[in-house]
């Protein structure tokens, strides 16, 4: 495998925060892994309060998916991660949440596809929908509002 490909996979791997990169393409194959605690995308004063986010790593299918806890200010949630938002498992299914639901600290809320992996983003918080600030297969960056729980 080419020297600059190597290189890259590892700027991708730093700069997503993910733990792990495995690659192959046909008889060669590399993987990256990252040691230490897991990226925390909560702020400073919700650090000081709560448990660190977990990240768990499987498959890329949406029900296996890595998990990754919602930034939440006051009652926002936001985007831990730029990538493409979606509102259910499955283009089929019915979605996580529906403005009006309440929901418990841990639920899965939406998932956001980043690197082709998929991302179920937890609620850090319980509370109640009170807007779904991103639409099904949109793209958001990080930082960007989701949903906004009261």
């Amino acid at each position: 495998m080419d020297l600059r490909k190597i290189k890259k996979l590892i700027e991708l791997v730093e700069e997503s925060g993910i733990a792990e990169l495995e690659v192959s393409s046909g008889d060669e194959a590399i993987r990256i892994a990252r040691y230490g605690s897991p990226p925390d995308f909560r702020s400073s004063r919700e650090q000081a309060g709560s448990l660190p986010a977990s990240a768990t790593h499987s498959s890329s299918e949406a029900a296996l998916s890595p998990t990754r806890s919602a930034v939440a200010s006051g009652s926002e949630v936001t985007a831990p991660m730029a990538g493409v938002f979606y509102a259910a498992p499955a283009p089929d299914a019915e979605p996580f949440v529906r403005v009006g639901q309440v929901v418990e600290h841990g639920d899965v809320l939406c998932i956001i596809e980043s690197m082709k992996m998929m991302n179920e983003i937890r609620a850090e918080r319980g509370g109640t929908c009170g807007e779904i600030a991103a639409g099904n297969g949109q793209a958001v960056a990080s930082g960007d509002l989701l949903f906004r729980l009261s």
